[in-house]
């Protein structure tokens, strides 16, 4: 495993490349609650830095409360529940109210949903039990043209409240949760640079290499009885990302 940093005038301090890593691997679940991260040494030969970078790195992810260390044992990732970190936490809105903010009408062009086990990714993320039942969300946005500029894989644990009927989902999915009283009120994101996948190229109609923004949103409810994980996929040229601070 070889990962590539920026090196050069202009490019972010190598250690904070680093961190920015370690933090999307936290908070995508790729690392889950509990668990052991690779020893400083492993880190530094996978990201050919020193062990000094790597401990600058892992210092502000403890800062942040996304890794606690234990003495003679490691280093190990936070469980989000417990996390003090707040600066990443965004003021939640739907897709739609968002393009709406910035003058677009946009529609779901096609929608699935469909009942599933949870991973053990999944479970991670959502902070169920593994082979849970999970409401399973895929929809492609767009214009009125038709064509398609964004992909959502949402997932979210299963009551039987909600329809597995796909034409509920083709609205705004927080207007759908407002019927059951459910409003969001706190949202940690992501974001990073991928190339179109053949899954994305297929459903964005987008060739090979297509250059595509990944946005994993993780939202839930004040209160903890709603969770949910999205993984968002828009054409780099047709999507502009905005942070309020």
């Amino acid at each position: 495993m070889n990962e590539k940093l920026a090196k050069g005038k202009g490019a972010s301090p190598l250690y904070s490349q680093i961190a920015d890593d370690l933090r999307f691997k936290i908070i995508s679940g790729e690392w889950g609650d509990g668990e052991k991260i690779p020893p400083e040494l492993d880190l530094c030969d996978i990201y050919h830095v020193s062990r000094i970078t790597i401990r600058k790195a892992i210092d502000e992810l403890v800062r942040e409360g996304h890794l606690y260390r234990e003495r003679a044992k490691g280093t190990f990732v936070l469980s989000m529940d417990h996390s003090t970190e707040k600066e990443h936490y965004t003021m939640v809105r739907s897709f739609t109210r968002e393009m709406e903010e910035l003058g677009k009408k946009v529609r779901t062009l096609s929608a699935q949903v469909q009942l599933i086990d949870a991973s053990e990714r999944i479970s991670q993320q959502l902070g169920i039990e593994k082979g849970s039942k999970v409401l399973q969300l895929r929809r492609t946005r767009g214009v009125d043209d038709g064509k398609a500029f964004a992909y959502f894989v949402t997932h979210i644990p299963y009551t039987e409240k909600f329809s597995l009927d796909s034409k509920d989902y083709y609205g705004s999915l927080y207007d759908y949760l407002k019927t059951f009283d459910i409003v969001m009120s706190e949202s940690k994101e992501y974001v990073e640079a991928l190339s179109a996948t053949p899954e994305l190229q297929a459903v964005l109609d987008v060739p090979e290499n297509t250059p595509i923004l990944k946005r994993v949103r993780m939202v839930s409810r004040a209160d903890g009885q709603y969770k949910e994980i999205s993984d968002c996929y828009y054409i780099g040229d047709q999507y502009r990302y905005y942070i309020e601070i």
